[in-house]
């Protein structure tokens, strides 16, 4: 109030209020989440229930037996009425069936694969944990073994029967199946990650469809799995890409790695470079990260054997190599 025109206008406050601190004000955040990622790794690594998979089961089945037995009674009607038509649809229907049954042979093999790979980590796991020698030079020879097959292996398997009788110490004889085995794999896979990872972070920049980037991101990883399972010797057939998939998925939603930390804003720069990109593009870097940390997870999961010895990849260099020119920032 005042008591003059000449006066200033005060208004008088309360007592008990004040106006409200800066510090006080709800943050807003604007930094990409890399929301596609996250959500085609929370649908892989969904968990089922044992009602729902009867179900598809069943249905399936359902599905079979109608579909077989409509062909058998027009495979039956043909070779009545025409038996001409009647071979040539019964030929068909058998050259069908041969290759599923080709297919499933190569599924069952393909998880027999994946179950060796399994058994062998499980092994050297054994071996470091109660440091046995003997087992580490058994392990060795049944790496090689594994491995035999293939070419690109030879200079390390026959590294590693020469050094096989200088081995002491059961760290020692894993390092050198690392270093003369499993680093030229290790290398192999990384550049896998990162082809991955530089698909991931452009369809998320240049696809607006939200979906769209959601089912790219899930492609992308499940292809990537596979390929770092066959690098390793895993040889991930659908179902078995699928399954080490659900496998690494439900590892980093466990975990948490899956959602966006400071350790993932650190990687792009401490978000000093999100600051000189569009939104999109900043989605596109934090899908792109979390895709490296998929494939760091798939490595850790299809290698024979834990990190001794090698340095594990981190996601920092994987993202920076996969994405140097991609998103340089405009001058």
């Amino acid at each position: 109030m005042r008591n003059s025109e000449n006066d200033p206008l005060l208004i008088d406050l309360d007592e008990e209020t004040s106006a409200p601190s800066p510090s006080e004000a709800p943050v807003i955040s604007d930094l990409p989440e890399g929301r596609a990622m996250q959500a085609a790794t929370t649908l892989a690594a969904r968990s089922r229930s044992i009602l729902g998979a009867w179900f598809w089961r069943l249905l399936l089945a359902l599905l079979a037996f109608f579909t077989s037995l409509a062909a058998w009674e027009a495979i039956t009607a043909l070779l009545n009425r025409a038996p001409v038509l009647g071979l040539v649809a019964t030929g068909l229907l058998a050259s069908f069936m041969v290759v599923c049954l080709l297919i499933s042979i190569r599924e069952i093999a393909a998880l027999s694969r994946l179950a060796k790979v399994e058994t062998l980590q499980g092994e050297a796991a054994r071996i470091l944990s109660e440091e046995d020698v003997e087992g580490a030079r058994r392990y060795m020879e049944r790496l090689g073994k594994f491995y035999a097959g293939r070419a690109e292996t030879a200079w390390g398997r026959d590294r590693m029967a020469q050094q096989s009788d200088e081995i002491f110490d059961a760290k020692t004889g894993l390092s050198v199946v690392e270093d003369a085995l499993l680093a030229p794999l290790d290398a192999e896979a990384a550049r896998v990650v990162e082809a991955a990872t530089r698909q991931v972070a452009t369809v998320t920049a240049l696809v607006p469809l939200a979906l769209a980037d959601v089912i790219a991101a899930l492609t992308a990883n499940v292809r990537m799995i596979r390929r770092i399972a066959e690098i390793y010797g895993g040889r991930a057939g659908t179902f078995g890409a699928w399954r080490l998939m659900r496998a690494v998925a439900a590892h980093l939603v466990a975990t948490g790695a899956v959602a966006v930390g400071d350790d993932l804003l650190g990687s792009l720069g401490g978000g000093h470079v999100l600051g000189k990109l569009s939104r999109r593009f900043g989605e596109g870097m934090v899908n792109g990260a979390l895709t490296a940390r998929v494939g760091v997870a798939a490595m850790e999961v299809c290698r024979p054997m834990p990190f001794v010895a090698a340095e594990k990849p981190k996601v920092t260099g994987l993202l920076r190599r996969a994405v140097t020119g991609l998103f340089d920032a405009p001058t």
